[in-house]
């Protein structure tokens, strides 16, 4: 490994694996996913951390993930709004600007104008925690986690991580595990950054 590298991996959309919702009102498509040792995929009772894409195409009930922090944003599409029952609406009408809340809250969506595309993160707050973010253009930052996913949600994105320039195809996702603080500079196009580290 070349100086100012970082071990990554790529993966494979193709491989990405559809998860029904867990009400049953929808598909995710998972990008990246942690379960308990020696648990199943798609084991909800075993989900340590979900990072995934998913369509919401009719107003609905949120599915109750009881213990777990959730943290979405629209990447395609515009005018979702969330109803948590008793607390404030959750404004998420604007693209790539991500919102956080407790996964136990029942919460209504609204749609102001069809469907749109939306990413994940789900993270049982007891093992891990998690942040989702959007890299403007130019934008430089040092970020550290325990496990770190880069995908473009939005057409192509590219980037430098350390000396090493990366170039991702819509959908295309590079993951980073164990890693110390690593430098990122975005170049162009929407690149999303999921951070999962340890618990509280």
């Amino acid at each position: 490994m070349q100086p100012g590298s970082f071990a990554h991996r790529r993966l494979d959309p193709q491989a990405y694996r559809r998860s029904p919702w867990k009400n049953g009102g929808g598909v995710t498509v998972d990008i990246a996913a942690a379960y308990a040792d020696g648990a199943s995929a798609g084991d909800w009772s075993a989900l340590v951390w979900r990072f995934g894409r998913t369509r919401i195409e009719e107003p609905g009930p949120f599915s109750d993930l009881a213990g777990f922090d959730r943290t979405l944003s629209v990447i395609a599409g515009r005018g979702l709004v969330l109803l948590p029952s008793g607390a404030a609406p959750i404004d998420v009408r604007e693209p790539f600007r991500p919102v956080r809340f407790p996964g136990e809250w029942r919460i209504e969506s609204a749609l102001e104008a069809g469907g749109v595309g939306v990413l994940n993160l789900m993270t049982d707050r007891r093992l891990v925690q998690g942040e989702l973010a959007f890299l403007r253009r130019g934008e430089a930052r040092r970020v550290e986690a325990r496990t770190l996913i880069f995908c473009a949600p939005s057409g192509d994105a590219a980037f430098h991580l350390g000396d090493e320039r990366l170039v991702l195809a819509e959908d295309d996702a590079i993951r980073l595990d164990g890693q110390a603080a690593v430098p990122i500079r975005h170049e162009h196009g929407v690149l999303a950054i999921a951070r999962i580290g340890a618990g509280a």
